[in-house]
């Protein structure tokens, strides 16, 4: 078992109009927010930045004149397309330095910039012709035809300690801001009943997923699911095992690949009955390895690995390890201390990979 700390570090990070208490309430901040947002492909000589009137911020034009106010993100954009230090020039030097550093950088360049524009004159984004944008109410409306509002059907907004609280933007767990977009949904009604759970007593699971999205390039398009024991009032994820994650890169197939990819993986283990996940515990215990354990843990995680998951089980269960189930227990305990989370992600991925959700 470990512990999940993506969706706290979002509930501790959010300022409140970046907080939504229902999916409905965001799909309709999100589509007013796509439609009021324009794409533009414009060649990069052809931009120009200008000091604002009072020299204490900059514009962005284009070769129509209108002039678009950067967010703090994509002017770290532009900057990073000139070859720039972003932070020095936002932080040490006066505006019209600014913009004539920015200017020289836009007159060496002859290539085409993808611009993403609002009506309320903000420049949102600055990437490559062919980003593969995926608008965030698009993937909203999916999951409000999926799951409702996320607060009152069996996925929502998660508890605290596995008991029903009315949501308020203190507690939520569905956020967006300019740069990006995180959900977090699951439920905590069905759960999965595990026998044998830690040592030798039965427990149960509830199923959650992560949900997350940029417009603007600031992060990939993906989705983590994953069984749990609680959610805190911090929004930690407790005694989470078999963590799987998809994610996409904003490719110019990417609005392509999230229908075909992404969306199947998230409906189909959102739709799967209590009982499927069930049988795919039961199958894992009954798969008892005998004398073929040391093989088995060495044809998945390495021959170095065996004795130390051995001796993890012993110290986690206090019995040696006997089948594919009791493998999960060893990679995902032995998880749990690993520092590093991409190194973390990958072993508990190897666990999971042992537990399949059917």
């Amino acid at each position: 078992m470990t512990t999940l700390m993506q969706a706290s570090a979002q509930w501790a990070t959010r300022p409140a109009d970046e907080r939504f208490v229902s999916l409905k309430e965001m799909f309709y901040h999100e589509a007013g927010r796509r439609d009021a947002s324009r794409e533009v492909v414009v060649q990069s000589n052809k931009l120009s930045v200008r000091p604002d009137q009072d020299n204490r911020g900059l514009k962005v034009h284009g070769p129509n004149g209108h002039g678009y106010t950067p967010t703090h993100w994509s002017f770290g954009q532009l900057a990073n397309l000139v070859g720039a230090p972003a932070s020095y020039l936002r932080e040490k030097l006066p505006s019209p330095i600014v913009a004539d550093c920015l200017n020289w950088g836009l007159l060496q360049r002859n290539d085409d910039v993808g611009v993403l524009l609002q009506k309320d004159g903000t420049l949102r984004a600055v990437t490559g012709p062919k980003y593969g944008r995926i608008w965030n109410a698009d993937i909203l409306h999916t999951m409000c035809r999926e799951f409702g509002d996320g607060v009152t059907g069996d996925w929502k907004i998660p508890g605290e300690f596995g008991h029903d609280v009315p949501v308020t933007k203190d507690n939520t767990t569905l956020y967006a801001g300019d740069r990006d977009m995180f959900v977090f949904l699951c439920d905590e009604r069905n759960r999965v009943e595990v026998p044998n759970r830690r040592n030798g007593q039965p427990g149960s699971l509830a199923r959650g997923f992560f949900l997350w999205n940029s417009e603007v390039s600031a992060a990939t398009i993906g989705v983590s699911s994953f069984l749990f024991d609680y959610v805190c009032c911090n929004r930690i994820v407790w005694g989470a095992m078999d963590y799987q994650e998809i994610k996409l890169r904003h490719t110019a197939t990417a609005p392509e690949r999230w229908i075909e990819e992404l969306k199947p993986a998230l409906l189909s283990f959102t739709n799967a009955k209590a009982s499927g996940i069930n049988k795919a515990i039961d199958d894992a215990r009954a798969d008892r390895l005998n004398n073929k354990v040391d093989d088995f843990l060495a044809n998945r995680f390495g021959k170095r690995m065996v004795p130390t998951l051995q001796q993890v089980h012993m110290t986690e269960e206090q019995r040696p390890i006997e089948n594919r189930w009791d493998v999960v227990t060893a990679a995902t305990a032995y998880a749990r201390n690993i520092a590093w989370q991409n190194e973390r992600v990958a072993f508990e991925r190897l666990a999971g990979d042992l537990l399949v959700v059917r």
